[in-house]
């Protein structure tokens, strides 16, 4: 798979301002809100985000003028990195490229959860998130499946159902949640 540019990657770059100093504040508030929507979820609070991020109120509204323009933000944001890091592990093994990325994507299940309460309907983001994820994903899925270490009688779609599936239920830890998605892709392996 070679770097190509994800629907998400434009949104991305044109939404993250040009000056270092306001990147970093940037950065620091996507940060913070990941954070802090993983911990209270949709409800979590805009003065506990900008004070992680170690900005004021009014940067973090500079930044993000609606709290909508803050999710969408953080979403796009994880999605593009979930697309990067399907370009970064294209060179490993199909298995392994798979499953490497299925974990990132099962983290990344936690943030959406959280953004996806708070937004109504569907978005351009949500949209470009969906064609890039797929774009990213589904050529790994596909590798692992030419290569005989994925099953063939489902699709990359299945396998995102089965993934967020897992990542919806409730678990004691990250370990727990780490061997039950690795019993779930045990499945998932072609059988040799």
């Amino acid at each position: 798979m070679t770097a190509q540019p994800f629907p998400i990657s434009a949104i991305v770059a044109a939404q993250r301002p040009s000056r270092k100093d306001a990147a970093r504040n940037y950065d620091a508030l996507l940060a913070a809100a990941r954070e802090a929507f993983a911990e209270h979820g949709a409800e979590a609070s805009l003065e506990d985000i900008a004070r992680r991020a170690g900005v004021g109120i009014a940067t973090l509204y500079r930044n993000f003028p609606t709290r909508r323009a803050l999710f969408e933000s953080v979403y796009a944001d994880e999605v593009n990195a979930l697309c990067e890091a399907a370009v970064g592990l294209s060179g490993r093994e199909p298995w392994e490229a798979l499953t490497s990325w299925l974990d990132r994507f099962a983290g990344y299940m936690v943030t959406k959860r959280a953004v996806r309460e708070a937004l109504e309907g569907e978005s351009e983001i949500f949209q470009a998130c969906r064609e890039s994820m797929y774009a990213a994903g589904g050529p790994l899925f596909e590798r692992a499946q030419r290569a005989g270490t994925a099953r063939a009688d489902m699709d990359f779609g299945d396998l995102l159902r089965l993934v967020a599936g897992i990542t919806a239920t409730a678990f004691t830890d990250d370990a727990q949640r780490d061997r039950v998605l690795g019993i779930a892709l045990d499945g998932v392996r072609a059988a040799r």
